[in-house]
């Protein structure tokens, strides 16, 4: 059985997906960019700034679901440019207590809306 999770507090899909689907005991949402879901503006002045609009969106999708942080197994970020690294870094990891899920890194040759960071999470309850 799956359930389609969505909310307000998170930017509405740009496509054909959902915001997240629960299956099995599992969350999996769907990549999250900085679009601002009160002004649905992009938010793109800065990489810490889009950085953290984009694990607002997480958090609100998570929140949404039942879900936290600490219910995270693995993520993905995708980056327009693996210089933007460490600061993406920095402020993903200030999200997390002790216990990092897994992940990769990676630098793609664009993103949607032509942003610089775009991250998705798998969320499970143990």
């Amino acid at each position: 059985m799956k359930q389609i999770i969505n909310t307000d507090k998170a930017p509405a899909p740009i496509g054909p997906y959902n915001q997240a689907v629960l299956a099995n005991g599992c969350l999996y949402v769907s990549g999250q960019i900085a679009i601002d879901p009160v002004t649905n503006q992009l938010i793109t002045s800065s990489i810490e700034e889009e950085t953290t609009q984009v694990m607002a969106n997480l958090t609100a999708v998570l929140y949404e679901a039942g879900f936290g942080f600490s219910d995270i197994v693995k993520t993905t970020i995708f980056l327009s440019d693996m210089n933007l690294f460490p600061i993406v870094n920095d402020i993903y990891g200030s999200y997390f207590a002790d216990e990092f899920p897994a992940r990769e890194t990676v630098a793609v040759a664009g993103l949607p809306k032509g942003v610089n960071v775009e991250i998705s999470v798998i969320a499970t309850k143990a």
